[in-house]
């Protein structure tokens, strides 16, 4: 059985060369074990590596070779490089070496990975976290919309953050103004993200105005939120992630995830066709990212059965919705339980902001 998504989307290039959902609230939502199996939408990587600093057992799937060459490429530098090294080539830190670095990372790459990278000496000079279509459209935001309304002093202020009284002060007094909120509106409308970022297949099950949602989880993120503690927002504004990092990435849990690297793997499947390949494999936990975006609700129905049939009892499944509404329906109560007030406290926290809601879900004990 094939996903809804592949007859819609466009795998063809890198489209996330960077995981844009806040890892820390996933792990907190599956609390992997090292006993456990997890499901994993590769996307990039970031949060496949970051659930196998567990232990756990990680199956990262993606429809995309370049989203698991993105991933690969991630492997090879836990491996090959000091922690610092890996910041230098993802582009979390400024770096004249990223070639040489490379080179220690190229051996450990497959064949056909070693030919996609090669092919692309310009993003490697530039930080792996900034070669992907929706990486390049922020940086049009930052270089050609944002300098328009803010200067880069401003944006240094906003990003030192400060107390919830002074967030919120200087959003109303400095931020928020008039040409901030008609250039957003604009440039996260529904035609310019589907031409320059996320894929036009986002919008197919969307109703209503787009960036005025996003405009509303924004000032969130600047206000009830620290910007000084949030990696996504940071590169967003700076093309890099200054003093703050996603899971992983920082310091303290690289260590574990290069010590559990022979826990991950990754495969160019769908979700459904490798449940189809695997039935006898037990899941204790599925990252589904914001897959259900792409699907109608009777097709994102199905699939959370058949996730549910898979699954021990206790299993979590995690998900965002960014703009079409998803979650287990009622035709599913007997399978899955929604996990509402978990899934409300760790979206209360998640930093990256222009979700609209975060889903956890637990298999029938």
């Amino acid at each position: 059985m094939s996903t809804e998504a592949a007859s819609h989307a466009d795998f063809s290039q890198i489209r996330y060369a960077q995981v844009w959902e806040d890892a820390d609230v996933l792990v907190a939502a599956l609390a992997p074990r090292p006993e456990h199996t997890v499901l994993s939408i590769a996307s990039a990587g970031d949060n496949a590596l970051a659930l196998a600093a567990s232990g756990a057992r990680v199956i990262a799937l993606d429809l995309n070779p370049a989203q698991l060459a993105c991933l690969e490429l991630r492997v090879a530098a836990y491996r090959a490089l000091d922690h610092a090294g890996l910041l230098e080539v993802i582009g979390s830190r400024p770096s004249t070496r990223r070639a040489e670095l490379f080179s220690k990372c190229r051996p450990l790459l497959t064949a056909e990975v070693r030919e996609f990278w090669d092919a692309r000496p310009d993003a490697i000079a530039a930080g792996i976290g900034a070669a992907g279509k929706f990486e390049r459209y922020f940086a049009t935001f930052r270089n050609r919309v944002l300098t328009l309304v803010h200067s880069r002093a401003r944006v240094a202020e906003l990003l030192r953050g400060g107390t919830l009284e002074q967030r919120e002060h200087f959003y109303k007094r400095r931020w928020n103004t008039w040409r901030w909120r008609l250039l957003f509106r604009v440039f996260f409308s529904r035609f310019v993200m589907g031409r320059l970022g996320r894929d036009p297949a986002l919008f197919r099950y969307v109703e209503g105005r787009v960036s005025d949602r996003i405009l509303d989880r924004t000032r969130y993120a600047l206000t009830a939120l620290n910007p000084a503690e949030n990696p996504y927002l940071t590169w967003i504004l700076t093309g890099t992630h200054g003093d703050a990092l996603p899971f992983a990435l920082r310091a303290e849990n690289f260590d574990a995830i290069r010590a559990n690297l022979h826990r991950l793997e990754w495969r160019r499947q769908t979700v459904e066709e490798f449940l189809a390949a695997e039935p006898t494999t037990r899941l204790d936990g599925a990252n589904l990212s914001d897959i259900f975006e792409y699907m109608s609700e009777e097709n994102t129905a199905a699939l959370l059965a058949r996730l549910a049939d898979a699954a021990n009892p206790g299993a979590r499944f995690a998900y965002w919705n960014m703009l079409a509404p998803r979650s287990r329906p009622d035709s599913l109560a007997a399978k899955l339980r929604p996990l509402d007030d978990l899934a409300r406290g760790l979206f209360a926290k998640d930093r990256a902001f222009f979700y609209s809601r975060f889903v956890v879900e637990e298999v029938a004990r």
